[in-house]
């Protein structure tokens, strides 16, 4: 999470606006937040998928998957501004919008299953709510996830998200195991692998007499680094879970919603059928909403003994927004869309990495892509140091995204889905001009 943060020592090289309200935010909010770069970004506006800042100038965002279709995607502004000049409140009064809404959602989750869903505004709430009806439903508190996930803020959540710092105490229930990195761990049969290293992980919770509740994964392994691997390889993961008696939380606040081109969740791409779906930030493109989609009796295990009550979850300007990203992903064929644009994108920047050889695995579907900084072709050594100043030549070429994965080198490329193939080449010539400007500036630096 600190990775490319703006830090304090910078703060005399910034521009007068920018030190000025650099200043006000270190006086009026909170040490733990964070600002993006060396050189804060100043945003004021935006339109699918382009960001602009005080000073009128375009960036090309590639890391925004808040606002899902694109910024101010006008389908939800309007339904948004309709709602909420008719109504907004709780639901502990019937309204047709969660029902209907929920009705659509459900109808893209496997038929098979009997499904459940109930709302919050964050991906936090979401995925806090998940652990507990877990706990509830295998009477366990273990719970396993990868060693640089990341799924949320609250108390149990941070608990199992590694990515949010050294300083994050990792609950003493919980066990982390390494993603299933096949770029650097060059193991063919990683799904083999992956399961052993959970079962590995299930054996020391019982060792300690902790009972196995939940494997939570995120089904690209986003902040692990970006790792989708090939379609159905967790299959043998699910096998040891289920044998051990625990659920599967499949987190799909970053691949799903039709993200990965080839199906609309992440799960359904790897061939499974999660017990648990937490849903996030691409859901309502902006508005606060987000949801936890559960089998009907692992549901039960929870809500037959407890309420739930979220105040603002569920509510109808919420449903609104959530109701119009469904319907434009379907009208505007945004799966395909990411499908075709996501492997156009990929190529583009394999191109660019055979100019560099500083420039690693190139890797994702749809419109999420890694891209490796190394130290050099043949050992793969990870390169954070300079995947840092390609992040930064990039903000200064008009291009916005951040790093993720163990070793803080892998440019993360999460666009809004309104990323169009007009864009691949704004992409492509800015990696290739940040890449050869951090490296020329690297060797100067070393020859002085």
């Amino acid at each position: 999470m600190d990775s490319n943060s703006f830090r304090p020592a910078d703060r005399d090289q910034l521009a007068q606006q920018t030190r000025e309200l650099t200043d006000r935010r270190a006086q009026l909010l909170a040490g733990s937040y964070r600002l993006f770069y060396r050189e804060p970004v100043h945003l004021v506006r935006g339109q699918g998928q382009y960001l602009y800042d005080a000073d009128g100038r375009q960036y090309l965002d590639l890391y925004n998957n808040v606002a899902s279709l694109g910024h101010c995607h006008p389908a939800v502004v309007q339904a948004v501004t309709e709602q909420m000049q008719q109504l907004n409140t709780h639901t502990r009064y019937l309204h047709e919008r969660i029902l209907d809404y929920t009705d659509d959602l459900l109808s893209t989750f496997p038929a098979e299953k009997d499904w459940r869903a109930v709302y919050m505004c964050t991906g936090s709430e979401a995925n806090d709510l998940a652990l507990r009806v877990a706990q509830a439903h295998t009477s366990g508190e273990g719970v396993i996830a990868t060693a640089e996930a990341y799924h949320g803020t609250s108390a149990l959540t941070s608990a199992v998200s590694p990515a949010l710092g050294s300083g994050q105490p990792i609950a003493p229930t919980v066990r982390l195991v390494p993603a299933p990195d096949t770029y650097r761990t060059g193991i063919a049969d990683i799904g083999t692998w992956f399961a052993n290293q959970v079962q590995s992980a299930i054996d020391d919770l019982r060792a300690h007499n902790v009972r196995l509740s939940a494997l939570i994964l995120d089904p690209l392994f986003s902040s692990d680094g970006v790792l989708p691997g090939t379609p159905g390889f967790l299959a043998p993961v699910v096998d040891v879970v289920r044998r051990n008696g625990g659920l599967i939380i499949a987190d799909e606040v970053q691949p799903g919603f039709g993200r990965t081109g080839e199906r609309f969740w992440g799960f359904a791409r790897h061939g499974f059928v999660p017990d648990l779906v937490t849903l996030g930030k691409p859901m309502g493109n902006g508005m606060p909403v987000s949801g936890l989609v559960g089998q009907a009796d692992v549901m039960a295990s929870f809500s037959d003994r407890l309420p739930y009550f979220n105040t603002f979850g569920g509510n109808p300007v919420s449903m609104a927004a959530a109701q119009a990203v469904l319907d434009t992903i379907r009208a505007d064929n945004l799966q395909e869309h990411s499908l075709h644009v996501g492997e156009l994108t990929r190529q583009a920047l394999r191109d660019v990495a055979a100019r560099h050889e500083v420039l690693g695995d190139v890797r994702g579907v749809g419109l999420y892509t890694g891209v490796e900084l190394i130290e050099d072709a043949d050992g793969r050594v990870p390169d954070a140091g300079l995947a840092l100043d390609v992040v930064e030549n990039l903000r200064r070429q008009g291009v916005l995204t951040s790093t993720a994965g163990p070793d803080g080198n892998v440019l993360k490329l999460r666009p809004p889905l309104a990323f169009s193939s007009g864009n691949v080449d704004w992409l492509a010539g800015a990696l290739d001009a940040s890449v050869h400007e951090a490296v020329t500036n690297r060797r100067a630096r070393a020859g002085s």
